[in-house]
């Protein structure tokens, strides 16, 4: 049974931190979930590992209007369903055989499962926001199983 390593990423906004960079190293395919902020984030990612990427709603600019709102991965026969916000989900996951969607704009880590469909927001990577935590998520897939995991970038800076 193959086994694949993937990296989601999210809310950059410009800010590609060296941890981000070495929590998403071996992984076989980096989504970003908007809010990138500048095409060098994109092309600093594609070093670490090929890169899906949607545009979120900060990310204006020209080069950002290549980028879609909303994206499909397929690994193994799963699908994953990708855009910036969730909120602005406009279809049944499960009914279109989606076993996950994955959206950023929150800034707050979420690994969740509703009507056996995972909802994963990997948190900001990007510049700190109020109190929330410095995060992004690996997920690994083996056969028809998704484990997300959200990794946290700050340790470091966070007091005892």
């Amino acid at each position: 049974m193959a086994e694949h390593l993937l990296g989601v990423i999210s809310d950059t906004h410009g800010l590609l931190r060296a941890e981000a960079l070495t929590a998403l190293a071996g992984c076989e395919l980096i989504i970003h979930a908007g809010d990138i902020g500048t095409p060098d984030v994109l092309a600093r990612l594609r070093e670490v590992a090929p890169v899906v990427a949607v545009r979120g709603n900060n990310d204006r600019e020209a080069w950002a209007r290549t980028l879609p709102d909303t994206d499909v991965v397929q690994i193994d026969g799963l699908y994953l369903y990708v855009l910036h916000d969730v909120k602005e989900l406009d279809l049944d996951p499960r009914a279109a055989g989606f076993c996950a969607v994955i959206a950023g704009h929150s800034h707050r880590p979420r690994v969740e499962e509703q009507d056996g469909v995972l909802f994963l927001n990997p948190g900001s990577a990007g510049p700190r926001r109020f109190t929330l935590p410095i995060t992004l998520a690996r997920v690994r897939v083996r056969g028809q199983a998704l484990t997300a995991t959200i990794v946290h970038l700050d340790q470091t800076e966070r007091s005892p």
